[in-house]
């Protein structure tokens, strides 16, 4: 029950920030959201996007799942939850920025390189949405200590869901004329930093203030 009590109290204490002192933001948010950036991360506790990137509430439109996979388009495909959030918000919200958020020491990328999953009966199926970067990292680090086949794992299957998003129509229409931008990145829990997918290097690169500057100018 520590937890149940920790969780109200913080509860109260969000209460008397945003319902205290910056009423005009809920007065806002009263009348819709209109977050202008989609958030794909994993469902792991430790890796919460608004807390990582300190976004208020309305910031973000945020969907999590367990590796933070985005399953290809398939009309009328089983695994309905994300493609609705993803069709939810480009064509309602009309956001312009969509993160894949991968993160090190991902439970669902050890499952998919172990080839089991933790005894239930779904986490195989689902984490096998990113089968091709697990063969990928295993045909290219063949020889490498498992936690680098891993951490090569958890960056290769980011770039699984971009590529996967690219498959929905929709997105890959805004993408072609400038509406939207997609973006890879992956969060280093040891170290506390932020890495990005740079399409020019083929490989992911710490954000600096450099890089912060070029994402904004995308804004």
């Amino acid at each position: 029950m520590k937890d149940i009590a920790r969780f109200i109290a913080g509860f109260r204490r969000f209460q008397e920030k945003y319902f205290s002192e910056d009423r005009a933001l809920f007065e806002r948010l009263r009348q819709g959201q209109q977050p202008k950036s989609l958030i794909v991360a994993c469902a792991d506790s430790r890796v919460d996007p608004a807390i990582l990137m300190g976004a208020e509430p309305g910031d973000v439109f945020v969907v999590r799942n367990v590796a933070n996979l985005v399953p290809p388009y398939e009309p009328g495909g089983s695994f309905a939850s994300v493609p609705a959030a993803l069709e939810f918000a480009v064509l309602s919200l009309a956001v312009e920025h969509i993160i894949v958020l991968g993160h090190a020491q991902c439970g669902g990328i050890h499952a998919l390189m172990s080839g089991a999953g933790p005894g239930g009966e779904f986490i195989g199926k689902w984490v096998g949405i990113a089968q091709r970067a697990h063969d990928r990292v295993l045909t290219e680090l063949p020889n490498k200590p498992p936690a680098l086949q891993a951490r090569a794992c958890e960056q290769a299957a980011i770039l699984v869901s971009l590529e996967n998003l690219m498959t929905y129509p929709w997105i890959a229409q805004r993408v072609a004329t400038g509406a939207m931008h997609l973006h890879g990145w992956y969060f280093d829990l040891a170290e506390g930093s932020l890495w990005h997918y740079d399409p020019a290097h083929l490989a992911f690169e710490p954000i600096g203030v450099d890089t912060l500057g070029q994402a904004a100018s995308q804004e």
